[in-house]
């Protein structure tokens, strides 16, 4: 076919790819420049000039309430290799676990990104380190992950939520901040078939955590809030009975933006539990751990570093998944279009 569309339409380039099941639609060309010194900054001119387009790429008709994104963009440190700008459908994230993993493997994949043993990246919560993985004929089959200084920011927190009562819960960071709340004590499942109910409680519970004070970031007051809740529990993946990390294994499903259900074992969520289980004294350094998705799909995690960050006792985080290539589009946006910037329904 030979149509080409009136040279007034925006085209917007893409890479659409999941991780562990989770969506990731990487805009490879067509957006306008973004600039800034800083790659919050640079979040901070999405947020004030773009949300349109985060909108019509991310919503309905060309995407839906659960699609996530990422805008690689140049560098903003001296060693940097990529910047990136996270997006989803609410707004633009601090930091993206899963965007990291797909970025790079399918970035590798694709040419968007030369092939080398590390990538350093400037994330709007500070530097993170990937670590491809190849195989013998230098195929990418997945991509570890040093995360920003991940630490506990409360732990055993006590919280009213309407018509469900008290709820305990800890909140930790991993790139974000998260309240994590046990399955069992809040009477949900971690399947598909919870899918619904987990929504319906996760928003109601990051509502009344958030009513009871927004966690503040010891440094940069943009990443001070709350992104989301993590209900953990026992792993469900039967084949995987008798490995040897079966006793540090475990099911995680976050509920992150607005409403929005990472169909991944989220990837800062994981960096936070590094964090809660290294402060627990439940696992040391480099002791691996597993985290089942709400999919079964699964992400390592383990502490290579123990430190600090400002006030807190924190670890350096790494985290481990794999991605694939699903598709790559051309999206039009027609001007005289009234719905181009979008629409969300659930």
């Amino acid at each position: 076919m030979n149509w080409q569309p009136p040279n007034d339409w925006l085209r917007i380039t893409t890479i659409d790819a999941h991780t562990a099941g989770e969506p990731l639609r990487i805009i490879t060309g067509g957006l306008p420049p973004i600039p800034g010194d800083t790659i919050l900054a640079k979040r901070r001119y999405a947020r004030e000039h773009l949300d349109h387009l985060r909108t019509a790429l991310m919503w309905e008709p060309r995407g839906h309430a659960d699609m996530y994104g990422c805008i690689p963009t140049a560098p903003v440190t001296p060693d940097g290799d990529l910047g990136v700008l996270f997006l989803h459908n609410e707004g633009f994230s601090t930091m993206c676990g899963h965007g990291i993993i797909g970025l790079v493997q399918v970035g590798m994949q694709t040419g968007l990104i030369a092939p080398g043993p590390v990538v350093r990246l400037d994330t709007p919560a500070g530097r993170v380190t990937a670590f491809p993985q190849f195989d013998a004929a230098g195929r990418v089959t997945g991509v570890a992950f040093h995360n920003v200084p991940s630490f506990v920011y409360a732990l055993d927190q006590v919280v009213d939520v309407p018509s469900l009562g008290r709820v305990r819960y800890d909140v930790a960071f991993g790139g974000a901040f998260y309240a994590y709340v046990r399955a069992e004590e809040v009477g949900v499942g971690l399947t598909s078939a919870d899918f619904r109910a987990l929504i319906d409680l996760g928003v109601r519970i990051k509502r009344a955590v958030m009513a009871a004070g927004i966690p503040q970031h010891p440094f940069e007051p943009d990443l001070s809030l709350l992104y989301g809740v993590i209900f953990v529990g026992a792993a469900q993946t039967s084949e995987v009975r008798g490995e040897p990390l079966r006793s540090r294994r475990s099911r995680e499903v976050c509920v992150f933006a607005d409403g929005e259900v990472d169909r991944s074992p989220t990837g800062t969520g994981v960096s936070g539990r590094a964090a809660l289980h290294h402060a627990r004294r439940e696992i040391g350094v480099g002791e691996p751990f597993v985290v089942e998705s709400i999919l079964g799909t699964v992400f390592t995690g383990e502490v290579v570093e123990a430190t600090t960050f400002g006030p807190y006792a924190a670890v350096v985080p790494r985290v481990t998944g794999t991605a694939f290539v699903v598709g790559r589009s051309e999206l039009l946006i027609d001007p005289q279009d009234p719905l181009g910037d979008g629409f969300i329904l659930r």
